[in-house]
């Protein structure tokens, strides 16, 4: 080959891999270039990078006061006959000012989280942004204190409930019309409900102007009835509703989804089993309100506090000296409840007792800064309302319990929820909540106490009328299309 050929070829070959390196490193370039600028936008704009510097340098959010709702020191409302009563909201005795609350949060579920001790180990002052901007103060009692107070307003003024209507010589008065003497015993709650919700003003006899219809029936009484017991009790269901089915033209207009009935005994969860319809389309107050339980349907449903009815206020609220960690006595009727006492019952601060007490229930109660709620047969006992009545902060160990007035309450302010599997961490989780924490909760449990109290005629925000705000918040009706076997078993 000629020299001068020679030099040709290696001149094009150099050529050629100077070209090829220059086309593979100008688009390398080019997207490294790219990189760096995104990763200096993000920098910039973004607060992933200032997350952790913000988190650990945060000033604590001062409370907001909130004015023109009353103070803490109101005190109660009078009875009730054929009218609304005023509103006032907060009513325990030397509580800290109404703070305000924009925002509206989410109630624990009972045992859903996997984090050790729910809320207890929450720290600083509680207060949070929402994704929209709002400050939300999660310290009160109430999810959204502003919200609440104005749909409980609408709802003491317009709300109104028919109830099918019995006489006293029914062969079933007994079942269907309220109790003449005090309702007691753990299913007090169920003949409260009836009594009270009789004499207060929102029953109309007018059916045209009802917004929802109660189905009187006692689901307590009708166990005890010779004439039906447990045995009976699916079948009394399943007539009864044929009955106002075939004599009045509500429920088949929706299908029953605007009637509702009450019942506390546990008993009350299998009773529907021949009127499905009733389970599934009646609007079920019960106690053993869990998200697991078969016919149960949480927003369609409600839970009702259990609670054994005391007169008056307990002494000694405030100033007792709680010098017990945590209290808890019943019967060892569940495996939570074995698996609690049998880590517990030899210790010098948590006081786990199984059997009878040979002290006063209420003095343990006033002795302790904690007093645990432990599922046994069923998520429910009345154990937080006693926790409430005696001022003990709770602490909730039953799993997928929907928690009565979750709706309204924010139960992460007054009260502790523990997974049944993290019983053995009970005392450190306890342990870790600070005084400033205790003292928050405590004061929240004297706010949410009210809600809590029966009296044969409402009290404004007792039990009876928070359960009717959150039938009030059930009351659209759903129009369900009718068919041949409602009313047909």
């Amino acid at each position: 080959m000629a020299p001068s050929s020679l030099l040709l070829h290696f001149s094009q070959r150099r050529l050629s891999h100077s070209t090829r390196g220059g086309f593979f490193f100008v688009p390398t370039t080019l997207a490294l270039l790219t990189s760096l600028l995104i990763l200096f936008y993000l920098f910039t704009t973004s607060n992933i990078f200032f997350l952790h510097y913000r988190h650990q340098h945060r000033q604590p959010s001062l409370p907001v006061e909130k004015p023109g709702l009353p103070s803490s020191g109101g005190s109660r409302t009078p009875p009730v006959t054929g009218r609304s009563f005023p509103v006032s909201l907060d009513g325990a005795a030397g509580s800290s000012p109404v703070e305000k609350s924009p925002g509206v949060g989410g109630p624990p579920v009972a045992g859903e989280s996997g984090d050790r001790g729910v809320n207890a180990g929450q720290h600083g002052s509680g207060d949070r942004i929402k994704p929209r901007g709002d400050h939300v103060n999660s310290n009160d009692v109430y999810h959204n204190r502003d919200v609440f107070e104005k749909d409980y307003r609408e709802m003491n003024r317009s709300f109104k409930i028919y109830v099918y209507p019995h006489r006293r010589d029914d062969p079933f008065a007994n079942v269907l019309l309220p109790v003449d003497f005090e309702p007691g015993g753990n299913y007090a709650s169920e003949s409260y409900f009836k009594k009270s919700l009789m004499n207060s003003h929102f029953i109309t006899k007018d059916p045209t102007e009802a917004d929802l219809f109660f189905m009187p029936f006692s689901i307590t009484r009708l166990r005890h009835d010779p004439r039906v017991g447990v045995a009976g009790i699916q079948d009394y269901i399943r007539d009864y509703v044929a009955n106002i089915t075939r004599r009045y033209p509500y429920w088949n207009r929706t299908g029953g989804a605007d009637h509702f009935y009450v019942a506390c005994h546990s008993i009350g969860r299998s009773a529907m089993e021949k009127a499905s319809e009733v389970k599934m389309n009646a609007i079920q107050v019960v106690c053993s309100s869990s998200y697991f339980l078969q016919g149960y349907v949480t927003h369609k449903d409600a839970s009702l506090p259990q609670v054994w009815p005391r007169q008056g206020d307990p002494p000694n609220i405030m100033s007792s000296k709680r010098n017990k960690l945590a209290f808890f006595a019943g019967a060892i009727n569940s495996p939570v409840r074995k698996k609690l006492v049998k880590a517990w019952r030899n210790d010098s601060e948590i006081f786990a007792h199984y059997g009878r007490l040979t002290t006063r229930y209420s003095d343990e109660l006033l002795g302790s800064k904690f007093c645990l709620h432990v599922k046994g047969f069923e998520v429910n006992t009345a154990r937080i309302a006693d926790s409430l009545y005696y001022g003990c902060v709770p602490v909730i160990i039953a799993n997928h319990y929907d928690l009565p007035f979750a709706d309204i309450l924010n139960w992460t302010s007054f009260s502790v929820v523990v997974t049944t599997s993290d019983i053995p961490l009970l005392k450190r989780i306890l342990k870790e909540v600070s005084s400033d924490k205790f003292s928050m909760f405590q004061s929240n449990v004297m706010k949410a106490r009210k809600h809590f109290q029966w009296h044969p005629s409402p009290v404004d925000y007792d039990a009876l009328c928070t359960v009717m705000y959150e039938l009030w918040l059930r009351r659209s009706i759903v129009r369900v299309p009718l068919t041949a076997s409602f009313g047909s078993n």
